[in-house]
Formats: C-alpha cells, sequence, structure tokens
C-alpha cells in the first residue's frame, strides 16, 4: 500500500509530475516489503534470508511440479495395471473388441519368421480416465499447492525488486537442475 505525500509516493517518485514514468521498473533497494508490510527487511542479513526464502520456495515449486509427474505417472501405472475381472452374463474383452467398429480384425504380425495373428484397435481422441477417490482429491490437492506457491513467486517478482526476482530465478534453476527431469514439459 504506498502513501501519497504532496504528490510523491513511498519510492520518492513525483507521480504527479509530466516526468514521471508511466511504467514499473526494477529496483534494487533493500527495504521492499514481501507479502507484506510486516516482512520488510531493515539490514542485509534479513533482506539476504528474505532471498534465500525466495530460492528455497522456488525449489520446492520445481519439486512439487517433478512430484505431480511422479505422482501421475504412478496413477496411470496403477490404473494400466489393474486386473480385470470376468462377470457371468458379460461377454469376454476379446469379444467386445472383435464386435467393435475401431478394430481391424484378422492382421498378421510376423517378426523374425514367427507369424501371430493380432487384431489392432485404434484410438480416437482423447480418452479420459474415470474419477476415483483414491486419486482426484490428492490430484487437487497437489494442484492447489503447486498453484499457492507460484502465486507467491509471482507476488515476489511483482515487487519489481531485483534481488527478489534473481532469486527467484535462481530457485527456479536449482530446482530444475534437482528434479527437472522428473517434471512433465507441459507444466510450468
Amino acid at each position: 500500500m504506498s502513501h501519497s505525500h504532496g504528490g510523491t509516493d513511498d519510492s520518492g517518485m513525483d507521480m504527479g509530475s509530466p516526468d514521471a514514468p508511466s511504467h514499473m521498473i526494477f529496483m534494487n533497494t533493500m527495504v521492499t516489503p514481501l507479502y507484506s508490510a510486516g516482512w520488510t527487511p531493515n539490514s542485509t542479513g534479513t533482506y539476504a534470508a528474505t532471498c534465500i526464502f525466495l530460492i528455497i520456495l522456488g525449489v520446492i515449486f520445481r519439486g512439487l511440479l517433478a512430484l505431480k509427474a511422479w505422482q501421475e505417472n504412478k496413477w496411470l501405472d496403477a490404473e494400466l495395471n489393474r486386473r480385470y475381472v470376468v462377470v457371468s452374463g458379460k461377454p469376454p474383452l476379446a469379444e467386445n473388441i472383435s464386435r467393435d467398429s475401431l478394430s481391424k480384425k484378422n492382421l498378421v504380425l510376423s517378426e523374425n519368421g514367427v507369424e501371430e495373428n493380432v487384431m489392432v484397435v485404434q484410438k480416437h481422441g482423447p480418452v479420459t480416465r474415470p474419477w476415483r477417490l483414491s486419486v482426484d482429491p490428492l490430484r487437487a490437492g497437489i494442484d492447489t499447492v503447486i498453484a499457492g506457491v507460484s502465486y507467491l513467486l509471482m507476488l515476489a517478482v511483482m515487487t519489481m525488486n531485483v534481488g527478489y526476482f534473481l532469486s527467484v530465478l535462481a530457485g527456479t534453476f536449482l530446482g530444475s537442475l534437482l528434479v527437472g527431469r522428473y517434471a512433465i514439459t507441459q507444466d510450468h
């Protein structure tokens, strides 16, 4: 919150003059509040601690993205490894596939002189996985924590403090260096 005193704001810029910039600029002051007025560094040590906090928060953010990707792979593996049970009165899966309009019957697959009769099933469009009580609430919780941490990092960058900005970038770099290979590239 900025308090105006005689045409200037707390940064010392004269907001009423025609020479005042109409855009935000990066600043390198150590007394930039982070998240609240109570979290305003007042010494070099507290400013450094704030920057270290932002680096750690950036690493945590990348770790959460990797955790989500790892968990999604685990859930998908569990789903693909589910055992299917034959229910009396229902036709077996092979019969359903053979009647499916997307399948092509009686194709021959050969490799190294061995031939097998196979049935090819084509997938058209995306397949939505079913909602599961054991998976979806946890997925929603992880997504919510990821969103919260990313918004905190965004607010730190929006202070336009060079040290905070570089700390967020350093945290992103370190987090990606440590666990980036586990994260899905489509996440940010």
